[in-house]
């Protein structure tokens, strides 16, 4: 995602019931582990609590890169595809398997 400040820093919002609170935890502790200044986590917590929810939300988008570990290697996958591989997608039908009972 381009214009990220921090494009490298992947943090997993999802969970926390949407807790402002939980999400700039979340977003501050990565920070942190990727060695970010002080100065410069003071700046994002400053930035995300200058506003409302969907403020935050668009500050922490434009400071990291928001998803989880599963989504970023699921995106490199299906960038890795090439034409051959393509068709199974476009084959693939839910009725051709059948579920196991337990």
């Amino acid at each position: 995602m381009s214009g990220v400040k921090y494009p490298h820093i992947l943090v997993d919002i999802a969970g926390g019931d949407g807790n402002a609170f939980a999400i700039m935890g979340k977003v501050t502790n990565a920070l942190k582990l990727n060695h970010v200044s002080s100065e410069e986590i003071d700046n994002f917590r400053n930035e995300a609590m200058s506003g409302d929810y969907n403020h935050l939300l668009v500050t922490v988008m434009n400071w990291v890169n928001v998803g989880s570990p599963e989504d970023d290697e699921d995106e490199f996958f299906e960038d890795d595809l090439d034409d051959e591989d393509e068709f199974f997608e476009d084959d693939y039908e839910e009725d051709d398997y059948e579920e196991d009972e337990i």
